[in-house]
């Protein structure tokens, strides 16, 4: 776990300072390009389950809320003023960065730091149980 953590704070100071470099020249497709998915581990981790992805989140420093979103569930572009993480448990979720997308499934994870624009769709017939961790 420590060494998700360390990654994962890495990942929001690394995009922040990038972030802060557009007026450098760097594009922001490169900055949606450094939104990844984190796979849950089942090897590292055990079984996946809610109480065990939720303790994962916790132990990073994270406060953990569970939504359900039914299929059709669509969130427009937006910005949170922290630091967040979407996980899901069951479902699909699109989540979209500054134009570029990836589809999370069970056990997947994104990171999206405070301020940048995002918007996320649930995909399929299949309601998505989320976990919405965020610093702060």
């Amino acid at each position: 776990m420590q060494a998700t953590q360390t990654a994962t704070a890495f990942l929001f100071d690394d995009i922040e300072k990038l972030s802060n470099r557009k007026s450098q020249g760097i594009s922001r497709k490169l900055l949606a390009l450094m939104i990844r998915i984190e796979k849950w581990d089942a090897d590292q981790d055990g079984p996946l389950t809610e109480a065990a992805m939720r303790d994962s989140l916790e132990n990073r420093g994270f406060l953990v809320s569970r939504y359900v979103y039914p299929p059709g569930t669509y969130f427009p572009d937006h910005t949170h003023d922290i630091d967040k993480i979407d996980g899901v448990l069951s479902g699909r979720f699109r989540v979209t960065v500054l134009g570029e997308s990836v589809i999370l499934e069970a056990g997947d994870s994104v990171a999206i730091p405070g301020g940048m624009v995002h918007s996320a769709e649930v995909i399929g017939d299949e309601d998505v149980v989320n976990l919405d961790a965020t610093l702060g």
